[in-house]
């Protein structure tokens, strides 16, 4: 069994807008898009983010540009003017998600 993190296949961008994170994840080769797409379900991603995105999640598949676009509703402690959070913004959201152990041989 071989476990990588996610930046290990894919690269992200991210934004937020609100309490509204928006992380879209690009397959580095493009023969691992349908892979990533039987892994990064909706229901993974809600798993690895716990109770810190406490509304909705939608994935958006993009196989022309290999990728996948996940919104996550209340996600940013309410936002950059209303949050606690040291850093707030969804950039730190892409990076986290980058995080995500997988493993390969599923």
């Amino acid at each position: 069994m071989a476990i990588v993190y996610l930046n290990q296949l894919a690269h992200g961008r991210s934004g937020d807008k609100g309490d509204t994170s928006n992380v879209c994840v690009y397959a580095r080769d493009p023969k691992d898009y349908e892979f990533l797409a039987r892994v990064l379900t909706v229901e993974r991603v809600r798993e690895y983010f716990g109770d810190m995105v406490k509304g909705e999640i939608i994935r958006y598949d993009i196989p022309s540009l290999g990728g996948f676009n996940f919104v996550m509703k209340h996600a940013l402690g309410g936002g950059a003017t209303l949050s606690l959070r040291l850093d707030s913004l969804g950039k730190s959201m892409g990076s986290a998600f980058m995080r995500m152990k997988i493993d390969t041989d599923w």
